[in-house]
Formats: structure tokens, sequence, C-alpha cells
């Protein structure tokens, strides 16, 4: 379907999101061949190169779920597109696959202990746990994969964001003090997963969750040309938590549908708990240094939260206008791709009140 249309008392929202596409060239790169990534982040510098694949997106799509009846659907919802930052929830979600199948028996354990190798090694990296990398307040210090963590130092995210010091070396904090938006460090605690799973985490994620939950073959998950790595004896790739050097999970808005159904109902599915039965609990409690984030899923908390919409709502959240959002209270789980950020909260509203009516 490549037409705007839903049910009547949510056109009027569906119309909105058509009509307020993000302004990302389709093709990624602005014509004078700068990569969007680097041009929202304001990157400069040594670890600007961009070491994964890179597609171009299609136009604004999304599905919207109420009590898992599908009631709008947009744009190519079968297209699979990039989808940036969302990959970060998903990681978290392999995080609670990991936790069940005991493979991480305590979050608030050292990674070093069961992660061997130099990055999770040395005095101040070995003190980091599986709980710092998904608050991403770990502090992680280090390069992997051709990227130092130093290139996401002093990075903002969002409305009125403030890059002109983005990529200068600060001095950083003990682990769990100190919250900063760091691709480099998310791919760090991929990595961790993976050695742990000892199998690639698109692998884990489409024999365990994608394929139950009756997701399409179509999604792909990638890496970069430097991310390859031997556990015994296989090579396989570890993947990013994101397209910020491009890579990342390419996805349509429909698989990205059933994956939030899943998380909406606690991780379960026909009848089989397949995450821990408190993970999406524990996943979703505010950490200690940013009051509207969990376990890399973004929560309406805090002073940042829009007093317009439940207090327990929370969301997987991509550049270039890329969202997963739930509403436990509502029974919404709602896929925008391309949709304007700063147009987001509006819709939000609009269909929120539509589906109360």
């Amino acid at each position: 379907m490549t037409s705007c249309s839903a049910t009547p008392a949510l056109q009027d929202a569906v119309d909105f999101a058509c009509a307020h596409e993000t302004g990302w060239p389709r093709s990624m790169y602005y014509p004078d061949g700068s990569y969007v990534g680097n041009v929202e982040w304001n990157e400069s510098g040594p670890w600007t190169e961009i070491l994964g694949p890179v597609a171009a997106r299609g136009g604004p799509a999304g599905v919207i779920l109420h009590h898992g009846a599908q009631v709008a659907e947009w744009g190519e919802a079968d297209r699979p597109d990039m989808t940036f930052s969302i990959a970060k929830s998903y990681i978290s979600v392999l995080a609670g696959l990991a936790v069940a199948d005991g493979l991480i028996p305590d979050l608030d354990a050292p990674i070093g202990r069961s992660v061997e190798g130099p990055h999770f090694a040395g005095p101040h990296n070995s003190t980091i746990t599986w709980r710092h990398m998904l608050q991403m307040n770990s502090e992680w210090r280090g390069e992997i994969f051709d990227k130092d963590d130093q290139v996401d130092h002093f990075r903002q995210i969002g409305a009125g964001a403030d890059n002109s010091r983005k990529g200068q070396l600060r001095a950083v904090g003990a682990p769990g003090s100190h919250y900063e938006y760091n691709d480099v460090r998310v791919n760090a605690l991929a990595y961790a997963l993976m050695c742990r799973f000892r199998r690639p985490l698109p692998d884990v994620l489409r024999e365990r969750i994608m394929r139950p939950v009756g997701a399409s073959e179509d999604w792909r998950w990638e890496g970069y040309s430097t991310s390859w790595v031997t556990l015994d004896g296989v090579r396989m790739q570890s993947v990013p938590g994101g397209g910020h050097w491009g890579g990342g999970m390419v996805i349509s808005a429909r698989d990205h549908a059933k994956f939030g159904h899943f998380i909406s109902q606690n991780g379960a599915w026909e009848g089989e708990q397949i995450l821990p039965a408190d993970w999406m609990q524990r996943s979703l409690a505010p950490t200690p240094t940013l009051e509207n984030y969990g376990f890399l899923w973004w929560l309406n908390r805090g002073s940042a939260a829009n007093p317009n919409l439940p207090t327990n709502a929370f969301s997987a959240q991509g550049a270039g206008g890329n969202y997963l959002w739930i509403s436990p209270d509502d029974g919404i789980v709602a896929v925008m791709r391309w949709l304007n950020p700063a147009d987001l909260p509006t819709f939000l509203e609009r269909l929120v009140s539509a589906l109360r009516r």
C-alpha cells in the first residue's frame, strides 16, 4: 500500500504524517556528497569514514496497531529502510534474551569477567557492567572497529542540540556517573553480546523473536567492513546500534510493528514467555543519569515528558524521523518512518486523541 489511508478516526493523523516528511534527502547524501549522519551530528575529523552499506530511503510510511489489530497503514509499509538508532532497542531486547539464557547471570557483573579481549580490560573498562552499557552511562573508553568513543564526546541529540564541541576529548568519569549518547559504546555492547551468544546477533534475533512473531525475511542487520571477527573458528560480523557510519538495521514498518506488538505483550508470544517476565519492567525504569531513558529505550518521564501523552509510554527512536512508539495505557503500537522529528509530538497527540474517542 502506497497511499495514505486509515480508519476514519485516524485519517487526520495519517494525513499529518504523510504531509510532514523529514528533510533528509532520500539518497541519504546531500548534493555536495555529504552523508546525512555526518551532517546531522556535525561530524568531522578522523572518524567520519562510512564503513557500512547505505541504502536510499523511501517516503513517509507507517503502521498503527490498536489492541493488536491494525487500524492504519500508509506509504510503503513493506519496504525495508534504514532505521538508525531504533536498532539500539533491539540490542536491549537481545540482552534480555541473554539474561533468559543464563549468559548474563548478573547485570551488575563486570562485562570483562565473561568477555575476553582488550575491550573490557584495564583499570577503567574492566569495571564496566552490563547495566552501565544498557543505561548509556558506562564511560567506556577505547576504539572498536576503527571508531574511537571520543567521536561522540559532548554529543547532544534532539531539538536544540548543540554539537559544536562534539568529538572533543573530555575526561571520562567513573562507570555509571555520566550519560552520553555514544554509538561507539553501543557497538561495544553489541560485540559483547555476540561474544556471549557465540553467534551473530541478527541470527539470534531472527530465530528467537522475528520468525516466531511472523516478521518477514526481508529485514537485514548489516555491520561494517571492519567489524568481522572470528569466534570459535567461525568468521562472523558484529553489528552496530544504528546507521551512524552506514550499516545497521534495514527493516520495514510492518516488521517493526510485529516486534513492537511482541514488546507490548511483555516479551511473550502465543503463551510462551520469551523474555524474562520482568525484563521490560527493568528496561523501562528511569536510569540514575537520565530520567527519560531506560535500557536503550526512551521514556515519557521527567522534565522532558509530554504531559499530553501517557507517562508510561515509551519508544525506540532513530535519526531521520524513525519511531516505534508504544502506549500500554491505550493499547497502541505505532511505527512512523521519515516523520519530521519536530512534528512527532503533534502526531502522537492526534493519534491518541483519535483512538480514545
